[in-house]
């Protein structure tokens, strides 16, 4: 039987996929059951909302504005990205979060844009996909003070230590492994090996972070089995364990997506 993943946040809308998009797809499907698709801005709505048209039993979109595109006043955009939540049925809230990388000036912005987030979360009871480059603790200290008992969802990307894993899992949420984990320098695999593995899911941030082999290359969702043999050796487990544990938590995680009905 074949291994079917779960690719939790990856931007195929993307320019990067212009050219092959479809091949694209097709190389996804034989790795992926479904695919999720965070939004990052206005912009990117309608090229994801495309592709979730066009294949409706495998792409599912989500609604957010990524906190590198947070601009100074942020309210005209926010309400127009609520008017689509009210609009028609998305799977997740984000791709939201703190960037203190890229964007160290307007963090007091991104942190104002994550509050209504979390509100949109609790309104349409849908999980957080949070971004937080360099900005855990900031991210960290905000959802514990929106935590009611009714927030739940992913720290995307997650390469923080073991103490900051289990604060994220303390606090109802996942943990977003992706290629970093296959990196030589990565500490994820020493922090993975004591972490609750049922709050683990797979992703793959395409275009971004390939796995190796495929660094300095564009990263794709076909490449998500690379991350599942790394995630693997390190619990000393099956790939088809690996499988059936990411798939169930990704199922706990995102309990509107069709393909769990």
């Amino acid at each position: 039987m074949k291994n079917l993943f779960i690719d939790t946040h990856t931007h195929l809308f993307a320019e990067e996929f212009d050219k092959d998009r479809r091949a694209m797809i097709q190389r996804a499907s034989a790795q992926c059951e479904a695919l999720l698709l965070p939004n990052i801005n206005l912009e990117s709505i309608s090229g994801m909302l495309e592709m979730a048209n066009q294949w409706p039993e495998l792409c599912f979109p989500m609604m957010g504005l990524h906190p590198t595109e947070v601009p100074e006043n942020p309210d005209l955009i926010l309400e127009e990205m609520e008017m689509w939540l009210s609009q028609r049925k998305f799977i997740g809230i984000g791709e939201t979060g703190t960037d203190l990388y890229w964007n160290k000036e307007t963090l007091n912005q991104q942190l104002y844009s994550l509050r209504i987030h979390c509100n949109w979360a609790k309104k349409y009871n849908l999980p957080l996909i949070l971004h937080s480059r360099d900005s855990i603790p900031q991210t960290l200290e905000l959802i514990r003070k929106e935590q009611d008992g009714n927030l739940t969802g992913v720290f995307h990307c997650f390469t923080g230590t073991e103490k900051e894993a289990q604060e994220i899992i303390d606090l109802n949420f996942y943990l977003g492994i992706g290629g970093v984990v296959t990196y030589k320098n990565s500490t994820l695999p020493i922090v993975l090996k004591n972490i609750d593995k049922s709050r683990i899911v797979l992703e793959t941030d395409s275009p971004y972070l390939p796995p190796v082999p495929h660094r300095g290359q564009r990263n794709e969702s076909a490449y998500i089995s690379l991350v599942a043999e790394v995630l693997a050796r390190i619990w000393n487990i099956s790939i088809a364990e690996v499988s059936e544990i990411t798939r169930k938590n990704s199922r706990n995680l995102f309990t509107s997506l069709p393909i769990f009905s």
